[in-house]
């Protein structure tokens, strides 16, 4: 993985967003980015296994509220605040999808580099 495309961190979602947020806690190494990649994507996913997202959303302090209700009564949609009270609320259609972004956007910023075959 060598080409990088630039994308909005509240656009993240998937692989992309799985890799920034492990490139976010721990690899901030650029020579790194690529061996990372490829090593641990393979079953690395803060966004949608509980088992990795939910840890992070403790360590880093991430608020959480439901946004939207759907007819059942289950949140449809998220608002996460990250621990820096000067990045802005990001939201995300689950728990885990909206506080991965609010991860990345607290260490990285409101847009990314990522691996363009992620994306």
């Amino acid at each position: 993985m060598s080409e990088f495309v630039e994308i909005k961190t509240a656009d993240l979602i998937g692989a992309a967003l799985d890799w920034a947020v492990g490139y976010s806690v721990r690899w901030h190494d650029v020579e790194s980015r690529d061996a990372w990649a490829r090593d641990w994507l393979r079953y690395y996913s803060p966004s949608t296994d509980g088992a990795y997202g939910g840890p992070l959303i403790e360590k880093y302090a991430v608020t959480l509220t439901p946004f939207a209700i759907s007819f059942d009564g289950d949140p449809s949609y998220w608002l996460a605040q990250p621990w820096d009270q000067r990045v802005m609320p990001v939201d995300g259609p689950t728990h885990l999808i909206a506080a991965c972004r609010a991860i990345v956007a607290s260490v990285l910023g409101e847009t990314v580099s990522v691996p363009k075959e992620l994306v």
